[in-house]
């Protein structure tokens, strides 16, 4: 069971999706195809800065987009209190060996973590040194 990072989300809006992705993908039952409300506002974050420098008329495509292709075909999670206890948790740990991390990265592996999911991103070194996580690249 696999939690789609949001580079492996933005990669899908690209005019030339990476052919390795969209074949793990195809062989990935979609019940077994998770994100996070932390990579839905990442995307709309990106989307609403994107509106801002380019107009209104592209990143309202791009919304709709997610909003009718992407989004329905994954399983969203939130960041409930049981993800807060291991987010502080984790924080906590990499900040005593010296290894902090960007907040929402930190969210997604906690949701990741408490739903035994495999964290599917290209960047991976955001991610390494988690305990118990696990997270591979299909970019």
């Amino acid at each position: 069971m696999y939690l789609f990072d949001t580079d492996v989300l933005s990669a899908l809006a690209k005019k030339r999706r990476p052919e390795g992705l969209m074949a793990r993908l195809a062989a990935t039952p979609r019940a077994a195809q998770f994100t996070t409300a932390v990579n839905v506002a990442e995307i709309c974050y990106g989307l609403f800065k994107l509106e801002a420098a380019s107009g209104a008329g592209a990143s309202r495509d791009l919304l709709e987009f997610f909003e009718k292709q992407v989004f329905p075909r994954l399983t969203v999670l939130p960041f409930e209190m049981e993800d807060a206890r291991a987010y502080g948790r984790i924080k906590a740990t990499l900040e005593r060996k010296g290894r902090p991390r960007f907040e929402p990265d930190l969210q997604i592996a906690a949701i990741a973590l408490r739903h035994r999911l495999t964290v599917v991103t290209a960047n991976v070194r955001h991610f390494q040194g988690i305990p118990g996580l696990r997270v591979e690249n299909w970019l």
